[in-house]
């Protein structure tokens, strides 16, 4: 039997929304359940998320920290941002993202790998990047404001944070697996076994 997930989809008899914010929502579907039942279920719907794990030549990853209000905690994360436009590729994104956060750019991309966040109440897809071959961006730096203002940046051994990971220290998804990851792949095939950067990605389709 091969482990790999499928697209399925039950028949749903009735849709609504009854929340609409500024990038998310909350549909709630009425799903026929296999023994021909029916019931609700509420999701937000999400317009999906790029990541990146930013590794320079010494084996640190940049990391920055955040307020995120609803777990009322900093958070120590990896760069990441929306998918603002629909069928924006994943890859330009990351790259937009990199720059806004950390004013850093990268010359060798490729896919870590794809997670749905929290597929029993949101339907957010997130493709975690790999970057290598870090430098410092030309330009201005991006004007960041809100919670951003506040982020602090810093660079770790990847060690470290699989170890903060494993400990109970350190709770961000993306950060989390994507240092997995990461030490997956370099134990295994090694990182030239990656997917490349515009591997297609069904759950969020995008044009090259």
């Amino acid at each position: 039997m091969t482990i790999k997930d499928a697209p399925e989809e039950w028949r749903v008899t009735a849709t609504s929304t009854p929340f609409r914010g500024n990038k998310t929502s909350v549909r709630t579907d009425d799903v026929v359940m296999p023994d021909g039942t029916v019931a609700s279920r509420d999701y937000q719907v999400h317009p999906g998320s790029v990541a990146i794990l930013a590794l320079d030549d010494t084996g640190r990853v940049l990391v920055l920290r955040q307020y995120r209000h609803p777990v009322r905690q900093k958070l120590w994360e990896i760069p990441a941002g929306l998918l603002d436009v629909p069928g924006e590729n994943p890859l330009h994104a990351a790259q937009r993202e990199l720059y806004e956060e950390a004013h850093v750019k990268a010359e060798d991309w490729r896919v870590l790998t794809d997670v749905y966040t929290t597929p029993g109440g949101s339907d957010e897809a997130v493709r975690i990047f790999l970057a290598r071959g870090l430098s410092e961006a030309e330009g201005e730096r991006f004007e960041v404001s809100d919670e951003e203002a506040d982020m602090e940046l810093a660079r770790v051994a990847a060690a470290e944070l699989v170890r903060g990971v494993l400990a109970g220290e350190l709770h961000n998804t993306c950060l989390a697996v994507g240092v997995l990851a990461l030490t997956a792949a370099l134990a295994g095939d090694g990182i030239e076994s990656l997917r490349p950067a515009e591997a297609p990605w069904p759950a969020r389709p995008f044009e090259s």
